[in-house]
């Protein structure tokens, strides 16, 4: 599922690698892949401290924003009603061999859905090479001061078991800290997105300005997004934001979460042959599949590494995809 799409696509979304919405898009600058990387190390369990509360009155949504919540909430049961934003990780319904399963890592992995430095308002997939995290992630929650205590208390148990899902799949280790981040999770409403450019500029100095702009100009149309970015010459990431909006009822807000933070480990694109997937303008998985779990595994195995190119890239997918598969569809 790809939020971030017109509706008629129903989601729409930003990863600006440097800089995935749910939106993607390239990272700033393009980098020369580094020296064969090492191993990743076992995952850790990840750190979580004591919720923080939100403000104790949280701030009265504007009209618009309540609106914006009452649209989504339609958007919701429209989608369900049509059988789409499933919650399951894939069944007998949805098979798939190594051969497919390597086909869609490479279009998920392997291809930018925007030119880099655009505002990302037009899918444009280009190839690229491959980026991750060469680097431990650390992970801190945002809160908009319009959203209610108790909504940051849900949130925040919600990412943080997310997050260590994700370390569990890929190796990465990623610690929730209060400051110091490397990756944030912004929860906003429309009130609060409008007034972030600041902390924006804080949280990644030297962001460029579109990137801004993807973040505080999002269309309806957009319902979250991830901006991820590079540093120097490496093709690794260093730094990324994540954005969910504060209106999203329950399951949009948790489908924002998976497909969010699992495309800014490096999953940057979609595929309309991804499936079981999230990464598929069809929006008919919300939450990450086991197809989807494979795609992640692959990306951090110690047989890839970060800045290869598709042509490098294929043969070692392919071999890790039959291995993964045992031989057989599932």
């Amino acid at each position: 599922m790809s939020l971030r799409r017109p509706l008629s696509a129903a989601f729409a979304g930003l990863l600006v690698l440097a800089a995935a919405g749910c939106e993607k898009a390239p990272v700033e600058p393009p980098g020369r892949p580094p020296a064969v990387r090492p191993a990743p190390p076992p995952p850790r369990a990840v750190e979580t401290p004591a919720p923080e509360p939100a403000p104790a009155v949280a701030r009265p949504p504007s009209l618009e924003s309540l609106e914006l919540a009452q649209y989504y909430q339609r958007l919701q049961a429209d989608l369900l009603k049509q059988g789409l934003l499933r919650g399951d990780a894939g069944g007998v319904d949805t098979p798939f061999t190594d051969t497919m399963l390597a086909r869609d890592f490479i279009a998920i992995a392997l291809y930018d859905e925007y030119v880099q430095g655009a505002d990302t308002r037009v899918s444009n997939p280009q190839e690229a090479v491959l980026r991750r995290w060469d680097q431990p992630i650390r992970m801190e929650m945002v809160f908009g001061t319009s959203v209610p205590a108790e909504q940051a208390v849900r949130d925040r148990a919600s990412i943080g078991a997310y997050a260590a899902r994700l370390s569990g799949l890929t190796g990465v280790p990623i610690q929730q800290v209060d400051g110091g981040a490397n990756f944030h999770v912004a929860v906003l409403s429309e009130d609060d997105r409008k007034d972030f450019a600041a902390q924006l500029r804080d949280m990644v100095p030297g962001i460029a300005e579109s990137s801004i702009r993807a973040f505080i100009n999002l269309p309806r149309s957009t319902l979250c997004l991830v901006i991820a970015f590079g540093s120097g010459e490496s093709s690794g990431y260093s730094q990324a934001v994540a954005l969910i909006r504060a209106e999203h009822p329950d399951l949009l807000r948790t489908a924002c979460i998976h497909e969010e933070l699992a495309q800014g480990m490096g999953l940057a694109n979609d595929s309309p042959l991804a499936r079981p997937s999230i990464f598929n303008d069809d929006e008919e998985f919300g939450l990450l599949t086991r197809h989807d779990e494979l795609l992640l595994r692959m990306l951090y195995d110690p047989r890839l590494r970060t800045g290869m190119t598709i042509d490098e890239a294929t043969p070692v997918v392919q071999t890790i995809a039959a291995e993964m598969m045992g031989g057989g569809p599932v």
